[in-house]
C-alpha cells in the first residue's frame, strides 16, 4: 500500500508538472502561423511513413503515423492545410458551372417554377451558407461550400432559388424543400461542418491518436 506522499513523489517523477505541459503546448503552437484554418491531427498507430489530409466536416485532418516526432509535425502541417487548400480552390466551379447547376436542379424538382436566377455566384460569407436578393433574382453561395460533396451545394443552391418565389421559411417553403432527395444528408453534413468549426475556431483542435 502507498500512502499519499509516496504517491506524490512517484507522480512527480513520472509526469511533468501541469504549467510545463501547457507551456510545451504551447510553444508548439506559437511555431505554426497564425492564420491557419481549423485542422486536427490525428496519429494512427498502423500509419507507417505515409500522411493525408482531407477537410471533414469543416475541419482539415491531417493523418499521420504515430512515431512521426513533433518537430516533424510541426513542419508538416502547414504544407498538408496548403495542399488541401490548392486541391478545393482546383475543385472550385465556376459561377457559369453554379448557374447550370441551378437550372438543372429547377428543371428536375421545380417544374412548376416560373421565375428563374439571374446569377448564381460565389461569395465571402461566415454567417450564411446563402443568400438570395429576390428583386434581381442573384442568389449568392458562401465559398465556405469549396470542396463539399454535390449533394450538400446542390442543397444549398436549391433552398435558395426556392426563395426566389418564397422569401420565408413557412410551410410552403418546406413544402418545395422536401423535394429534395438529400436534404436530410445534406443537413447532417451542414451541421457537422458548423460543430467542426465551432469546436476549433481558428487554429488547432486537440490531437487524436487512433
Amino acid at each position: 500500500m502507498v500512502d499519499n506522499f509516496e504517491q506524490q513523489i512517484l507522480f512527480t517523477d513520472i509526469l511533468p508538472p501541469v504549467s510545463q505541459i501547457s507551456s510545451r503546448k504551447k510553444r508548439i503552437t506559437d511555431q505554426l502561423p497564425a492564420d491557419l484554418p481549423p485542422f486536427r491531427v490525428i496519429r494512427k498507430e498502423r500509419r507507417r511513413r505515409s500522411v493525408s489530409a482531407y477537410r471533414q466536416g469543416g475541419v482539415i485532418e491531417i493523418h499521420i503515423p504515430a512515431k512521426m516526432s513533433r518537430r516533424q509535425e510541426i513542419e508538416m502541417i502547414p504544407e498538408m492545410i496548403s495542399m488541401v487548400l490548392r486541391r478545393e480552390a482546383r475543385e472550385r466551379k465556376t459561377d457559369l458551372q453554379l448557374m447550370e447547376i441551378g437550372m438543372q436542379l429547377l428543371t428536375q424538382y421545380l417544374p412548376d417554377f416560373d421565375v428563374h436566377p439571374a446569377s448564381i455566384n460565389w461569395r465571402n460569407m461566415s454567417e450564411r451558407w446563402g443568400s438570395c436578393t429576390t428583386v434581381d433574382r442573384t442568389i449568392r453561395i458562401s465559398d465556405r461550400l469549396v470542396g463539399s460533396p454535390a449533394y450538400v451545394l446542390n442543397y444549398i443552391i436549391f433552398h435558395e432559388l426556392i426563395h426566389l418565389r418564397v422569401p420565408g421559411h413557412d410551410s410552403e417553403f418546406n413544402d418545395y424543400l422536401i423535394r429534395y432527395p438529400d436534404q436530410g444528408r445534406a443537413e447532417a453534413f451542414l451541421e457537422g461542418f458548423e460543430l467542426g468549426c465551432q469546436s476549433g475556431g481558428s487554429g488547432v483542435i486537440p490531437a487524436v491518436n487512433i
